[in-house]
Formats: C-alpha cells, structure tokens, sequence
C-alpha cells in the first residue's frame, strides 16, 4: 500500500533529502521545509521506495500538497 507524504504546514521547501527510486526506513526524512524561520522535517511512517517526488528545493508547499509517495 502507497503512503502519500504530504505538507503539514505552509514553508519552502529548503532542503529535498530522498530521491525518487531511494529505499527509505520509517522515519527519515525526505524533504526539509522552513516556515517562520523553523526546520520542519518531512518524514516517512513506513518503510519503502520513494515512487514519486513532487517537491524540489525553492518550492512553496501549502498545508495538504502532496510531496512523495512511498510504496
């Protein structure tokens, strides 16, 4: 089953740490995103592939816009 990640909060994206077709274990992180000049870590909850990444550094990411998908 696929696990969309998908902003919490409204930022820029400052930092992408995954790459599509990257193994990822629950809990790391696949992009930073920096609002009110905080670090906010986007991480995963299930271990997996990245499938998909939407997000690229400079990007501005709202509250709910997909980010990756994990598989």
């Amino acid at each position: 089953m696929a696990e969309e990640i998908r902003a919490e909060i409204v930022g820029y994206v400052i930092e992408v740490v995954a790459a599509e077709g990257q193994v990822v274990c629950k809990g790391d992180h696949v992009i930073v995103v920096e609002s009110m000049k905080m670090e906010i870590p986007a991480a995963v909850e299930t271990s997996g592939t990245v499938t998909s990444l939407r997000a690229s550094v400079g990007d501005l990411l709202n509250e709910g816009d997909l980010i990756a998908v994990v598989e």
